[in-house]
């Protein structure tokens, strides 16, 4: 078996990557900003990356923020190279190259830096986490009133099942670009924001509203939506039905995203 570092180990993806590929016998790292032997800031990078990676075969690259991902892969892919990883796995957006948004732009960037690299690499697209979905909705619901981007679609995914999909790749040879994973329903948004609001027992009017910008004709058309990968099995209401106890759940009884 192989040693496997998985950056953003403690995140909500990076800690079922790390558990399914130490069930599977590998010895992994955790990198994280905070959590020791190897608590690193990608962003600064520095000798605790380079002791990080060193007698690594595979780095999975599932740490990620706002700010600052571009930096944060250069210090990586730098240290990997210099330790001679073999294997650099990486998971990305659906969409990144068709919706002009900032975060994706960032996001495809690195893929862009990840394959030049000269490193060996795979690169997983998958569509947006149940739990980032829910966290969005927790936001939205606070006002008496849940206001929606208008003609917008989604197509959550089970982050156990990216996670399971990643150590898979994680353990084989490098890849390059596999099929892009999708939920199992694409969705207009009311009518997932609807399922949430009857899983926890909140009562909002829902109102859809038009928007602008080429981010929202984006995602208006659909670019962040993979329907003919739509490999993925969890559907938003099991995962609600988890989450808050099958709608009995109450108004501040929530609990925040991991």
């Amino acid at each position: 078996m192989s040693t496997i570092l998985v950056t953003g180990g403690t995140g909500t993806l990076g800690r079922l990557v790390v558990e399914r590929l130490r069930a599977d016998g590998h010895e992994v790292r955790v990198l994280s900003r905070h959590t020791q032997p190897y608590a690193v800031d990608l962003r600064e990078g520095g000798g605790a990356l380079d002791a990080a990676v060193s007698g690594v075969d595979t780095i999975v690259h599932c740490a990620s923020s706002p700010k600052g991902d571009e930096q944060a892969a250069a210090h990586l892919i730098t240290a990997a190279r210099a330790a001679g990883v073999a294997h650099l796995v990486h998971i990305s957006i659906v969409g990144v190259d068709r919706v002009p948004f900032r975060y994706y732009r960032s996001k495809l960037a690195v893929e862009r830096m990840i394959e030049e690299s000269g490193i060996g690499w795979t690169v997983l697209r998958a569509t947006q986490f149940h739990d980032l979905l829910v966290m969005l909705l927790q936001g939205l619901s606070k006002l008496p009133v849940l206001f929606l981007p208008a003609h917008v679609r989604d197509q959550p995914v089970e982050v156990d099942e990216v996670a399971e999909r990643l150590a898979g790749l994680a353990a084989g040879a490098p890849a390059g670009r596999v099929e892009d994973m999708g939920g199992p329903e694409v969705r207009t948004l009311e009518s997932l924001a609807r399922a949430y609001l009857k899983a926890t027992g909140r009562r909002r009017a829902v109102v859809n509203v038009p928007l602008w910008g080429a981010a929202y004709r984006g995602f208006r058309e659909g670019g962040h939506l993979a329907p003919r990968q739509a490999v993925g099995t969890g559907t938003f209401e099991e995962y609600l039905a988890r989450r808050y106890g099958g709608g009995q759940a109450r108004k501040g009884s929530e609990r925040s995203t991991p």
